[in-house]
């Protein structure tokens, strides 16, 4: 059975894994301060329900945005 090491992946592809890493970083965080706006709104919080909502909805956009540059980038590697 052949053994691979991690540096034995041609380098595109470990560019591309690192930054999946990233992106998923970033919708966690977005998503959590989601969830902390709807278990905030519920309990009673308007203030911080509204502030954790705004976070997360600037955080899923930049994801976006990076998403979408990213796959518009590595169409052009082709």
């Amino acid at each position: 059975m052949a053994h691979t090491l991690p540096h034995s992946e041609p380098e595109s592809f470990m560019i591309a894994r690192t930054s999946k890493k990233k992106g998923n970083v970033m919708l966690g965080w977005s998503i959590m301060f989601l969830v902390i706006a709807l278990v905030a709104a519920l309990l009673g919080f308007a203030g911080i329900a509204g502030a954790a909502a705004t976070i997360a909805k600037v955080l899923f956009f930049i994801f976006l945005v990076l998403f979408l540059v990213t796959l518009i980038a590595g169409r052009r590697r082709v």
